[in-house]
């Protein structure tokens, strides 16, 4: 199980979940529907399923590629933890649990569930063939969120649109921040990416562009939420004050001469945000 939860970095559900909660939690509060332990914990599930699918294709899709690269060569496939058969399987597996939870859920998140995976697995894909992966990327998670208020109301909801969007530019901005320190391993690969095609400087003034976007798409999202200014707490404006604050602090901390704080800037930074920003998000929509 150990070997499993390290081949999918489990820990990093963090960056999507809080998205897929603020999703649950809008969808009850615009529809009216009374709250469901069972519906809750099914989205939850669809969300640890679909992910862990994802994860584990993009690492066993990625096996020879990760051999050669000293900084991935440590990962539970090359190393031999866990073996190309057993981690397809496991994909396979979770992939059914994720379609097979949707059909508990509602009819229109059971039709779009293969779509939802063909997405998510796709991204893998992507940096074969386009140094724009990073948005594809953040069409995967951008999904959690529209997804969950999808699993509540039945329908597509413009607030959930615009998170998703937010979301979707939140990660493109981050995974573009990530991609700078294989750079030179990706250009001597042949493999895609913003920084392969524009450089460290350019690369970092598009993750600042697309986090700016991030910014602009959730602040509109946050007045939707709203009937009216008076209704909008200050636990929510508070929240995203301090998300944005760390969007910056992270292109602060990484200039193109030093890329020492990556994963600062990516786990912990990211981390942070997105926990801090779903939980006070939630509970302003309570309180």
């Amino acid at each position: 199980m150990k070997r499993y939860l390290s081949l999918i970095r489990f820990s990093h559900t963090i960056f999507a979940m809080p998205f897929a909660m603020i999703g649950f939690f809008l969808g009850l509060k615009i529809s009216g529907t009374g709250f469901r332990v069972d519906l809750l914990v099914m989205v939850t599930l669809c969300m640890v399923f679909a992910r862990s699918a994802a994860m584990a294709f993009n690492r066993w899709l990625d096996r020879d590629i990760d051999a050669i690269n000293h900084r991935t060569a440590v990962r539970d496939i090359p190393s031999g933890l866990i073996s190309e058969k057993s981690a397809l399987w496991f994909v396979i597996i979770t992939g059914m649990l994720f379609i097979i939870t949707t059909y508990f859920i509602n009819h229109i998140c059971f039709v779009l569930s293969p779509v939802a995976l063909v997405v998510i697995l796709g991204y893998s894909y992507t940096k074969r063939f386009t140094s724009w992966c990073h948005l594809i990327l953040g069409v995967g998670l951008a999904l959690a969120p529209v997804g969950a208020y999808l699993a509540v109301t039945g329908e597509f909801g413009m607030i959930s649109i615009l998170l998703g969007a937010g979301v979707l530019f939140w990660v493109a901005g981050f995974d573009i921040i990530y991609s700078l320190q294989d750079e030179e391993f990706d250009r001597t690969n042949k493999l895609n990416s913003l920084p392969v095609a524009f450089g460290r400087i350019t690369s970092l003034r598009l993750s600042e562009l697309f986090h700016l976007c991030t910014a602009i798409f959730f602040g509109i999202a946050i007045f939707y939420s709203f009937e009216t200014f008076e209704d909008l707490g200050m636990i929510l404006t508070g929240g995203y004050v301090v998300f944005l604050i760390l969007l910056i602090y992270q292109h602060i901390i990484i200039k193109p001469s030093d890329l020492s704080r990556i994963n600062m800037a990516f786990f912990t930074t990211n981390g942070v945000a997105s926990l801090l920003f779903g939980f006070l998000f939630i509970l302003d929509l309570m309180i």
